[in-house]
């Protein structure tokens, strides 16, 4: 058993349209099953090829020919199937495990800048003394006003030793700051924790990587070292993009009874259908001991809320959804972005990939959450004033091409029916960018979080003030069917669901209709995430 799940695969984000992704690794040579190849199509992309070598006004180099035509033909696919290059690739693999090279800040985007959140202890930017609040305003000499976060986060990234000027605009200074900073690889710490008040601990994971579950071991023994009763944890998974598999259920489990269903798949593969269990040999697969058995016994029945957004995706969701089937939690937030598909990596060279989507994935009431999401216990917007730049963002249902919720076709197509209509308003379009550049992104876990104060107040049975919009229409409204995580209630210590889940009794541990998945196939290389791109609320490492 342990050896078969070395291969777990992983559920990640990569915010190039606001995408959430998943994979995991095989094996280079894959057997050609099923139908014979297409002869004549082939001939026919043949003559093209040939074609554009001879009569195309410029050469072309043959080698871009084809990995083109890879790229394209996979990228057709759905959202999430892409062509990974040696660059794409190698940054997958660093990010998932936790690392990267660059100069150490933490950043978003600000009035047509970058802002830093925060520098990163120990790392170059830190030692060369860039401060919290710094405008960056050019990155070697080019202004990067207006300039897309992404692209000038690949500004500031570069391979070890090399340098980066960037000039800066400090409240404090008369003239800007003008600092050369040697790159160098940065380990990223996906979590993080605090006492916000006396008995109420928050822990945000802002991203699953490899080192996360122990990371979140660590943290949570020093909140309980400093506060032994806890009354209340509120676990942020607020623009949290996905990540390994194995990171999702081990965070899960931490709360949940052992054996608990946690999450299943279902593909074409054989080995694309599975259930996923609260068990070591799912979350530490490897034999290499269980690490939530550091855990205080404390966390299996501490009240839990839970904080999810638009940008809490894939990963994110299968912890949201487990801890809401089996009522472990309460959910609050902001419908979720809706990524329940799983994508395979296969390995083409020693360093390029193709990235395929190959099975969906459920909640253990087998909900599906594909183009629909998590929607929350209690709906609560970003800011009191509403919901900031959180409804500006893009979910999985606005992705053209995207997969359909199999649990109930008719109704995820007439909610992209509506969607398509939204989209198609250019004066609301309008209205949005103009809005988006006067809202100022939210930085979580302080005093101003609007979303963290309802959570305390949830806690202390105080009231929490609720959401005026209504959550976007769920698979399941056309028929009349009502689904356990799309009932709302306005008192404040109520939960949504039905009659509460034991993951110890069998016939609650696995989801009905279970769709029989195994785990998907990983090789040596450990579970990785494509590279999530950083989204306009949330910050990122440089």
């Amino acid at each position: 058993m342990a050896n078969k799940f070395k291969s777990i695969s992983l559920i990640g984000i990569g915010m190039v349209a606001g995408v959430a992704a998943s994979l995991q690794f095989s094996a280079i040579a894959q057997k050609v099953t099923g139908a014979p190849l297409p002869l004549a199509e082939l001939r026919q992309l043949s003559d093209v090829f040939g074609l554009i070598k001879t009569d195309y006004v410029e050469s072309v180099d043959d080698k871009k020919l084809v990995t083109d035509a890879i790229a394209g033909m996979v990228s057709s696919l759905d959202p999430h199937s892409v062509y990974l290059d040696k660059r794409a690739f190698r940054e997958m693999r660093d990010t998932v495990a936790g690392k990267f090279v660059g100069i150490g800040v933490e950043v978003s985007a600000e009035d047509g800048y970058i802002k830093v959140v925060s520098p990163i202890e120990d790392t170059p930017a830190f030692k060369a003394g860039i401060k919290a609040g710094d405008l960056i305003t050019r990155i070697d000499g080019t202004p990067i006003k207006g300039m897309n976060l992404d692209e000038s986060v690949k500004k500031m990234r570069g391979e070890p030793g090399s340098k980066v000027t960037l000039t800066l605009s400090r409240k404090d200074e008369d003239k800007p700051l003008t600092m050369t900073i040697t790159r160098q690889e940065i380990r990223v710490q996906s979590v993080k924790g605090k006492i916000i008040e006396p008995g109420y601990a928050w822990l945000r994971i802002s991203q699953f990587q490899e080192p996360t579950l122990d990371d979140m071991v660590k943290k949570i023994n020093e909140l309980y070292a400093k506060e032994p009763k806890l009354k209340g944890l509120v676990l942020d998974l607020r623009n949290d993009p996905g990540g390994v598999v194995p990171g999702a259920i081990g965070v899960s489990a931490a709360f949940l009874p052992r054996d608990a269903a946690v999450v299943s798949t279902n593909g074409q593969l054989a080995s694309a259908k599975e259930t996923f269990y609260a068990r070591p040999e799912f979350y530490a697969p490897g034999g290499k001991g269980d690490p939530l058995a550091k855990l205080p016994a404390g966390v299996k029945d501490v009240p839990i809320v839970v904080l999810v957004n638009a940008g809490s995706a894939s990963a994110s969701e299968i912890v949201a959804g487990a801890l809401q089937d089996y009522q472990r939690a309460t959910i609050m937030g902001t419908q979720t972005f809706g990524k329940g598909s799983v994508q395979t990596l296969r390995q083409l060279t020693a360093d390029t990939a193709v990235k395929i989507t190959t099975a969906r994935y459920y909640t253990p009431k087998n909900r599906s959450i594909q183009a629909r999401g998590i929607v929350p216990d209690l709906m609560v917007d970003e800011t009191a004033e509403g919901d900031g730049l959180n409804s500006l963002r893009m979910r999985e249902s606005d992705l053209q091409k995207h997969l359909g919720n199999d649990k109930d076709p008719a109704a995820e197509a007439a909610e992209q029916k509506a969607l398509n209509a939204r989209r198609d308003s250019l004066e609301e379009e309008q209205r949005l960018i103009a809005l988006s550049r006067k809202i100022k992104p939210v930085e979580f876990g302080t005093k101003d979080d609007f979303q963290l104060t309802q959570a305390l107040n949830h806690f202390k049975g105080l009231p929490v003030q609720l959401s005026k919009a209504e959550p976007k229409e769920a698979p399941g409204a056309a028929s009349g069917e009502t689904k356990s995580d799309s009932k709302l209630d306005s008192k404040p210590d109520a939960k949504a669901g039905d009659k509460p889940a034991k993951p110890g009794d069998k016939s609650t541990d696995k989801p009905a209709n279970k769709p029989s998945d195994k785990p998907l196939q990983l090789p040596k290389p450990k579970p990785e995430a494509a590279a999530p791109q950083p989204s306009p609320t949330q910050p990122a490492a440089q």
